[in-house]
C-alpha cells in the first residue's frame, strides 16, 4: 500500500504544447504520445514529479523493515533495504511504462511493508517472510490469468475495503508516534493505560521536538497541497536533527537505531546482498496452515485492492478511461502489478504496488509509460545513493507515516455510518487493527462482523460465498487456541 501525497482532483487531459511532427517517431508511435495529447517534455516534467513525491519510499521502507526484528532476533541490513527498494522500483515501474503504457510507478507500498515488518517476521524468519511475499504475488497473477480477479473484487464490500485502508491508516499513524518516542509503553505498570505521552507522561528530550516539528513542517506542506510534501518534510527534518545532534549533547541512542550526522561519502556502490534472499515454502515450517492462508490473504487483499484503487484513480485523473469507464490495457497491468510483488518478495524489499503519487506526473501533463520510463531511470540512479537515505533518523521519518495514515484516514467519509449493516464491520475493522497492532485482525473482526449482521437481519443471500468462507477461517483463527485445545483433548 503506497502513501497518498497529491491532489486527488479531477484534471482534464491537457491539449498539446506545440502541434505534433507530421511523421512520428517509433518512439512516439509506441507510447502514443502524440495521439493522447502529450508531448516529450511533458511526459519528462511528469516522471520527474511523479519520482519526487514517492521517493520517499527509499528512506521509509528500510525504517520500516529494518526497525524491525523476525522471530529469532535478526535485523535486515540498511544499506541493502535501500538497494533493494531502489532496485525493484526502477526495473518494475520501466516494465510499467514499457508494458502498461500508462504513466503509473511502482514501489515498496506503505501498510504492505507494515504487515511484513509487524506480521510476519515476528512469526518466522525473514527469508520466509520474503517467500510468503512472492506467494502472495504470484498467486495476483493467477487470479489476473483466470479471470477470478473480478469474483473477489465482488465478493466484498467497497466500504469494508475503504475501511481496512482506514484501519491501515491508523495503525501506520500509531507506529510512527511510536518510532518517534512520542508514545511509549508504560514500563512495569499493568494497573493503568498501556500507553503513555512521551518516556514518563510527558515530551522530554530534542529527538522527540525534532519529530514534533517534523510533523508540523509536513502537515503544513500538504495543506498547501506541495508537490513532493512528504519528501521535503524528511529532507528538512533530517537537516534539523542534523544539526541539533551536532551542537546539543545528545546520547546517540536517545535517536534509536539512526543518529543523524553528515555521511563521510554521499555515493557508494550498491550492496545486493539481499536480492534472492527468500524461502518460498520456509513459512510453513514456523506456522499453522490457516494462520498462513489468513495472512497470505491479507497481503493480498491489500496489494490487490489498493492497486485497482489506484490504477483507475490514475487514469481517470489522465482521461484515459474509454466510454465505459474502463482502463486501457487492464489486464497487462494488473499482472505487471502482480509480478512487481513476486520482485519484491523476491529482492528482500517488500510487496511492491502501484502508487498513487503518479497522479503527480499525470499533473504535470504525463499521459504515456514513456513518463515511467524516466521515473525508472531516476530509482535507478538511487541505487548509489545509499549513505544519504541511512542519514535519516526515525524521528525525521516517523512525520510522513503520521501523514500517510491522515491521507488513508481521508477515505473514512465515503463509509455509510447510517447504515448499521456496513458500518459496525467498518468500525471494527478501523478499531481493531490499531489496538491490537494487528492488521489481520482488523480485516478478520470486519468480515466476521459483517456477515453475523447480514445472517441475523435475514440478508445472508448478499453475502458472496467467498466472503462466508474467509469469515469461516478467521473464525477458526481467532479460536485457535481453544480449539487446538479441543484436539488436544480429544
Amino acid at each position: 500500500m503506497s502513501g497518498q501525497t497529491v491532489d486527488r482532483t479531477p484534471q482534464s487531459p491537457q491539449p498539446p504544447e506545440s502541434p505534433g511532427p507530421a511523421r512520428r517517431d517509433a518512439v512516439d508511435r509506441y507510447f502514443r504520445i502524440s495521439e493522447r495529447g502529450s508531448t516529450y517534455a511533458r511526459e519528462i516534467r511528469g516522471g520527474f514529479a511523479t519520482f519526487f513525491t514517492m521517493a520517499y519510499i527509499l528512506v521509509l521502507n528500510p525504517i520500516i523493515l529494518g526497525g524491525a526484528e523476525d522471530k529469532f532476533g535478526a535485523h535486515l541490513s540498511g544499506p541493502q533495504l535501500v538497494t533493494a527498494t531502489a532496485l525493484v522500483a526502477a526495473v518494475m515501474t520501466a516494465v510499467m511504462g514499457l508494458g502498461g503504457n500508462l504513466p503509473l510507478a511502482v514501489a515498496a507500498g506503505l501498510g504492505l511493508n507494515a504487515v511484513v515488518a509487524f506480521q510476519l517476521a515476528p512469526l518466522m524468519s525473514w527469508p520466509d517472510a520474503m517467500g510468503l511475499i512472492v506467494l502472495e504475488g504470484l498467486l495476483i497473477c493467477a487470479l489476473v490469468v483466470t479471470g477470478l480477479r473480478e469474483a473477489v473484487m465482488h465478493a466484498i464490500p467497497r466500504e469494508l475495503k475503504q475501511a481496512i485502508s482506514v484501519g491501515i491508516g491508523l495503525f501506520i499513524a500509531f507506529i510512527g508516534f511510536i518510532d518517534a518516542g512520542f508514545v511509549t509503553r508504560i514500563p512495569g505498570d499493568t494497573g493503568s493505560v498501556p500507553v503513555q505521552l512521551g518516556a514518563s507522561g510527558q515530551l522530554t528530550g530534542w529527538p522527540v521536538l525534532v519529530f514534533c516539528l517534523g510533523v508540523l513542517l509536513t502537515i503544513a506542506l500538504v495543506a498547501r497541497k506541495v508537490r513532493g510534501a512528504i519528501l521535503i518534510g524528511i529532507v528538512v527534518t533530517t537537516a534539523v536533527a542534523i544539526v541539533i545532534n551536532e551542537i546539543a549533547d545528545i546520547a546517540p541512542t536517545a535517536w534509536g537505531l539512526t543518529a543523524p550526522s553528515v555521511p563521510d561519502d554521499l555515493v557508494a556502490a550498491p550492496d545486493f546482498g539481499l536480492v534472492g534472499s527468500f524461502s518460498l515454502f520456509g513459512a510453513f515450517e514456523q506456522v499453522g496452515v490457516v494462520t498462513l492462508v489468513l495472512l497470505v490473504f491479507t497481503l493480498m487483499l491489500s496489494d490487490f485492492f489498493d492497486t485497482m484503487g489506484t490504477v483507475v484513480g490514475v487514469s481517470s485523473e489522465a482521461g484515459l478511461l474509454d466510454e465505459q469507464g474502463k482502463v486501457p490495457n487492464l489486464g497487462r497491468i494488473l499482472l505487471i502489478d502482480g509480478a512487481a510483488a513476486v520482485a519484491g518478495g523476491a529482492a528482500s524489499a517488500s510487496s511492491s504496488t502501484s502508487y498513487i503519487e503518479s497522479a503527480a506526473g499525470v499533473g504535470e501533463g504525463a499521459r504515456t509509460g514513456f513518463a515511467s520510463l524516466v521515473t525508472g531511470a531516476l530509482f535507478g540512479l538511487s541505487l548509489f545513493l545509499a549513505p544519504l537515505a541511512l542519514v535519516v533518523p526515525a524521528q525525521a521519518a516517523a512525520p510522513a507515516l503520521v501523514v500517510v495514515g491522515f491521507l488513508l484516514m481521508t477515505q473514512v467519509r465515503h463509509i455509510d455510518w447510517e447504515k448499521y449493516e456496513i458500518a459496525i464491520p467498518a468500525f471494527l475493522t478501523i478499531a481493531v487493527m490499531p489496538f491490537t497492532y494487528s492488521i489481520t485482525n482488523g480485516i478478520g473482526a470486519g468480515f466476521l462482523s459483517y456477515v453475523l449482521i447480514k445472517a441475523v437481519l435475514g440478508k445472508a443471500r448478499e453475502v458472496h460465498w467467498l466472503l462466508w468462507g474467509t469469515a469461516a477461517l478467521f473464525a477458526v483463527y481467532f479460536a485457535i487456541d481453544p480449539v487446538e485445545q479441543l484436539l488436544n483433548v480429544t
